[in-house]
């Protein structure tokens, strides 16, 4: 297939995600040298799922995130557009639910949290997004997002952009199921807002309390935001 356009039509990347389905985890482990464990376990305790808590993990893949938050004794639901992610992860013992991030099948407020990993930048609106998770997480409840950033170190950054960025496509070549969908992930990197302007757009959904902070100089941030009570 050819490369999905950063206009993000929603059919164009759930295609995208349904050809690098087989072999996901293992190629993101390569091409983040082993960090997506880290970046999984800071989202894990920003999160600070509690037993019997309701948790929404959105974008979720393989549902390799989700069973992680899942082991504090939440129950916590895996969703995603990409029925080929989904089946990736049928092995993993959480409940799945193929959905539409702007149009989600839940009632209102029925979530303690919501968090999204890597995946926010793929839907085509992104604050409309954040307003739908806002409206199926109670008052009070939470929000993590765990996504790509900028490099806060000015040197480190140009590198980051320059050169790392293009490598992503090429390695994608050696590794992937589906090279192209690696330049589109690629360009989608160089394209999404800093720290700040996504602290922004989280407070544009309806959020408060946003803040921040940086994971491996600002290639990754979290963002953690409440919903008004």
């Amino acid at each position: 297939m050819s490369r999905a356009g950063l206009d993000k039509n929603p059919r164009e990347v759930a295609e995208m995600f349904d050809g690098v389905a087989k072999g996901y985890d293992r190629t993101n482990s390569v091409m983040t040298l082993g960090f997506d464990r880290r970046w999984r376990e800071w989202s894990r305790r920003v999160l600070d799922a509690q037993p019997g808590e309701k948790v929404l993990d959105l974008a979720a893949g393989t549902a390799v995130s989700t069973v992680e938050y899942a082991a504090s004794g939440a129950w916590c639901v895996a969703a995603d557009f990409s029925l080929g992610m989904l089946q990736g992860g049928r092995h993993r013992r959480v409940p799945k639910v193929a959905a539409d991030a702007l149009h989600l099948p839940f009632a209102d407020g029925v979530f303690d949290a919501a968090t999204v990993s890597f995946g926010l930048r793929n839907f085509n609106d992104t604050v409309a997004a954040l307003r739908e998770m806002a409206r199926v997480v109670r008052p009070g409840g939470r929000l993590v997002v765990c996504e790509v950033s900028t490099p806060t170190f000015r040197p480190f950054r140009f590198v980051y952009m320059r050169y790392l960025l293009r490598l992503l496509p090429l390695i994608g070549r050696v590794v992937s199921s589906n090279p192209a969908a690696y330049q589109y992930l690629a360009e989608s990197m160089r394209a999404w807002p800093d720290q700040r302007a996504l602290g922004e757009l989280v407070s544009e959904a309806g959020w408060e309390d946003v803040a921040w902070f940086n994971l491996t100089g600002g290639m990754v941030a979290l963002h953690r935001a409440t919903k008004p009570e």
